[in-house]
């Protein structure tokens, strides 16, 4: 999916795919794991802001790979 060249759109997507994921998971790790309940309506839009992000950023990355020319 990922093959070709990467360009810097790609490594910067990356990051926000990366960043987004460990917001994601420290919610969830601190909700679930620690119980440390604070209402899942306070925690929303870290939610929603994150999974956009998620989105954005592999979209990111899908276009910020150059195909290869083959040459025979």
């Amino acid at each position: 999916m990922f093959t070709g060249r990467k360009t810097k759109i790609f490594w910067w997507g990356l990051i926000f795919c990366a960043l987004s994921v460990c917001v994601l998971f420290t919610i969830l790790w601190n909700n679930l794991v620690l119980g440390w309940f604070s209402g899942w309506r306070y925690l929303m839009p870290y939610i929603f802001g994150s999974v956009v992000f998620l989105l954005v950023g592999l979209y990111m990355m899908m276009s910020g790979v150059e195909k290869e020319e083959h040459r025979n």
